[in-house]
């Protein structure tokens, strides 16, 4: 493996119409890859956001269905790995679809799958209302992916609040590199979006690419944007100058960076072990 690897991470505003989130991502995958890039990640539900309820439902597909095999062909096209995070996967029923996040590798392949576990169903502090649970199935599966930019550990958006997944993916399951794909609302993002980013970095000495949805969807959802890369220390090394643009970021994944981190602070052994925690007082 070199020593650092480019990767990227967009920002967009998706819509109710395939065709035009789906162009969308064709032009920022061209850009990411003369960039240089060889990952690219997408915010969560990149390929569609309904306007009415039940519309997800609707355009949900499996994994094999015409709208992946789309995005499985621009990766091999641009010869770029992709990161889909928040696909709409049909469900086991018609009432439910799984949040997925898909990573797709250079030769247009599925690598991995990741159905978001923590589910949305939040009263926004002067916001709206969500059930995500009503129409979602919840994962179970803790995901874990080697690749060109180091061992991957997979989520979406809400698990972001749940420490425990990423210790988990650090400390049992050797990630180096946090993938957080999300659609934050705007109060919760103005509020906790960057520092939860960089609280996860810090924590796990983990590089985090948290590619976020961005501006006014329909007249009823807005995102709040702020596309970030996150570094190990917990340095910002990558971010788009205007937080609800269209376009993307790039940063370079420093295996040493992470290595240096790890061995001058090295919390992986002094963590109390789980026995600790659980003995009696």
């Amino acid at each position: 493996m070199a020593n650092s690897v480019r990767i990227a991470a967009a920002q967009m505003t998706s819509v109710n119409n395939l065709a035009v989130n789906f162009d969308t991502c064709s032009r920022l995958v061209k850009e990411a890859a003369s960039a240089g890039a060889k990952l690219l990640c997408f915010p969560e539900n990149f390929s569609f956001v309904g306007d009415l309820q039940g519309e997800s439902l609707k355009i949900a597909e499996p994994l094999d269905g015409p709208i992946m095999k789309g995005y499985c062909s621009l990766a091999r096209e641009s010869n770029i790995w992709l990161s889909l995070g928040g696909f709409q996967e049909k469900g086991s029923d018609d009432a439910h679809l799984r949040n997925t996040h898909v990573l797709i590798d250079d030769n247009g392949n599925i690598r991995s799958t990741y159905s978001k576990m923590h589910l949305f169903d939040v009263d926004v502090p002067g916001g709206a209302v969500y059930k995500e649970s009503s129409f979602t199935e919840a994962g179970k599966d803790i995901v874990v992916v080697d690749s060109p930019f180091g061992r991957l550990g997979v989520t979406v958006c809400y698990d972001l609040r749940f420490p425990e997944l990423y210790q988990q993916l650090r400390f049992n399951h050797d990630a180096q590199v946090l993938l957080v794909p999300a659609a934050f609302t705007t109060v919760t993002g103005q509020a906790h979006w960057e520092i939860l980013l960089r609280a996860r970095a810090i924590e796990t000495q983990c590089y985090v690419i948290a590619a976020a949805q961005a501006g006014k969807h329909n007249e009823k959802r807005e995102s709040y944007g702020n596309t970030l890369i996150i570094d190990p220390w917990g340095t910002i090394v990558g971010r788009l100058p205007d937080r609800s643009s269209t376009g993307i970021t790039v940063a370079d994944i420093d295996f040493s960076l992470i290595d240096s981190v790890r061995a001058k602070m090295p919390v992986s052994k002094h963590r109390k072990p789980a026995e600790f925690w659980n003995r009696s007082v």
